[in-house]
């Protein structure tokens, strides 16, 4: 692989003092990608161990290198909404802190050949796993509606239905196989005016091919669950979102497990027996420093959200 497998993390102090790590401890970082959390974290552990996790073979050769020098460190290829059963193939059924950082990587972005950026011209694919279906199959064999409530869902895109059937439009003379080929399709689906605006036209069309393809948000809320219910009381879950879509899923989430007594106001004693499970470390989530920003603007829509299990 000589493309380099670098992420430029986002809150990264901030997400690894969000541990509260105990130096026996046990973590997971359920998204290893090139390992710069799961080597800070690691930095903090004697004799506590670490389980890596990630989907992109990529990262599992990378990470493999990197921290076979961690005694505690333990790697294992999968996805973090299978989190439960990827710790117990290494014997592990409680954990002190889980970490997740949703999205995609520097390296799967700036890797023209991984198909998920509308910059350069690639194959379109976007499989984080490198298997099953991919942008291709979606753009190639989907109806127009089917399109369109994808890129509405997941891309909230205004121009949906009309980048949708120009995509069927175009797939009637030759199949859409490369990044640009799409990115033009979507381009030129735009009304003039609204192609004046701030940012690419095709940026919400891939954001939304992208989540569809890997399925990120159901992974999402099935990772969030398996994390917590893998913690032990007093263990911290901290998770980093970078859009919408995911802060909602996150923030609803863990809104729920601080919830308690759902009676209604009037009722003298509960009946319900709800007991909150959690407690938020910060009330509204983190959001990245004005000198992080200018180090690095992919960082602009960033929000790192931690619970504690009671």
């Amino acid at each position: 692989m000589d493309f380099e497998f670098s992420h430029i993390p986002v809150l990264f102090n901030e997400t690894i003092d969000s541990l509260n790590i105990k130096p026996d401890g046990i973590y997971v970082d359920g998204t290893a990608g090139g390992g710069g959390h799961s080597e800070a974290i690691l930095k903090r552990l004697t004799i506590g161990k670490l389980i890596s996790i990630d989907q992109d073979p990529d990262a599992i050769e990378v990470v493999t290198k990197r921290l076979s020098k961690y005694p505690g460190s333990i790697i294992v290829r999968g996805n973090f909404a299978d989190m439960k059963s990827l710790c117990a193939s290494v014997g592990v059924t409680e954990i002190d802190g889980a970490l997740m950082d949703i999205g995609v990587s520097s390296y799967q972005l700036d890797n023209p050949e991984r198909g998920f950026s509308y910059h350069n011209d690639a194959p379109l694919d976007m499989r984080m796993s490198k298997e099953g279906l991919s942008a291709a199959d979606i753009v190639n064999t989907y109806s127009w509606q089917q399109i369109a409530e994808i890129l509405s869902r997941y891309g909230e895109e205004k121009f949906a239905v009309s980048i949708a059937k120009n995509i069927v439009k175009a797939r009637e003379v030759s199949p859409v196989k490369t990044t640009l080929e799409l990115s033009e399709i979507v381009k030129n689906s735009y009304p003039a005016a609204a192609r004046r605006e701030k940012g690419h036209p095709a940026r919400q069309t891939f954001q939304a091919l992208r989540i569809a393809v890997n399925g990120e948000l159901d992974k999402l809320q099935e990772g969030l669950s398996e994390a917590f219910d893998l913690l032990k009381s007093g263990g911290r879950l901290s998770i980093i979102t970078f859009h919408s879509l995911e802060d909602r899923i996150v923030k609803q989430q863990m809104n729920k497990w601080c919830e308690g007594c759902t009676c209604p106001k009037h009722f003298p004693v509960c009946v319900c027996g709800n007991k909150p499970k959690g407690t938020l470390i910060y009330k509204k989530g983190l959001a990245p420093s004005e000198e992080e920003l200018e180090r690095n603007p992919r960082a602009r829509s960033s929000r790192l959200r931690v619970i504690e299990k009671l």
